[in-house]
């Protein structure tokens, strides 16, 4: 297995949806089922927060999201957990700052798809040597999700990145009103969470957001 190219890695982070049991108001599979219906292009498994699975349970949901994205030809990302990225055999893994060092997750994973978030210039930079197929950058704007959050940064890293060689993500807040701003400020693609996930009707929120990244376009 070779290596991701960046125009195909520019491609899958168009609509990035990022979800777990403690972000959907309904079963996360059918959650997952909707949003792909509705246009997801890459999707990644996050199981935390208060009340997430853990041990066995966290495998189990993540074999039965892997098997509908495997059905539906979306890559499979594992949030953090880079135990459970291998024991799935996931398609990549997504780490933070906080985690593993970049290049020795790149180390274990061969070939895989590797995210990095970063919040400035040396820290991409790192990123990008060590292997990162893609940044994500964040947050955006302001988000409820995530407790432990940096403060938020709007579109500038976007805007100094976007010529890096490397694909960016935009992460935070994004929803249909403002993911165009993401584009237009050098992002290849939104990840969002409850802006799919806790909508009323999940296909539809999913396709909503992927028609106004298409017109958005670079």
């Amino acid at each position: 297995m070779a290596r991701i190219s960046p125009e195909q890695m520019r491609s899958l982070l168009k609509l990035y949806f990022i979800a777990g049991s403690t972000n959907c108001l309904v079963e996360p599979v059918k959650v997952l089922e909707d949003a792909i219906r509705g246009g997801i292009t890459l999707f990644q498994y996050r199981e935390k927060g208060e009340g997430c699975l853990d041990d066995l349970e966290k495998l189990e949901l993540g074999k039965r999201l892997q098997d509908v994205c495997r059905e539906s030809g979306i890559p499979f990302i594992v949030n953090d957990d880079l135990e459970l990225a291998l024991e799935l055999d996931a398609d990549g893994i997504h780490i933070g700052q906080e985690d593993e060092e970049a290049a020795q997750v790149r180390e274990k994973i061969g070939d895989k798809i590797l995210g990095v978030s970063v919040h400035n210039l040396e820290e991409a930079e790192k990123a990008k040597l060590a292997g990162a197929d893609y940044f994500g950058v964040g947050p955006i704007f302001p988000t409820a999700t995530k407790k432990d959050t940096r403060p938020v940064q709007g579109t500038a890293l976007l805007e100094q990145l976007k010529d890096f060689g490397v694909p960016i993500v935009g992460i935070g807040g994004i929803n249909a009103d403002n993911a165009a701003a993401v584009i237009e400020a050098g992002g290849d693609g939104v990840s969002v969470i409850t802006a799919i996930s806790q909508a009323e009707d999940i296909k539809e929120a999913a396709a909503r957001l992927k028609d106004t990244l298409n017109g958005g376009e670079k």
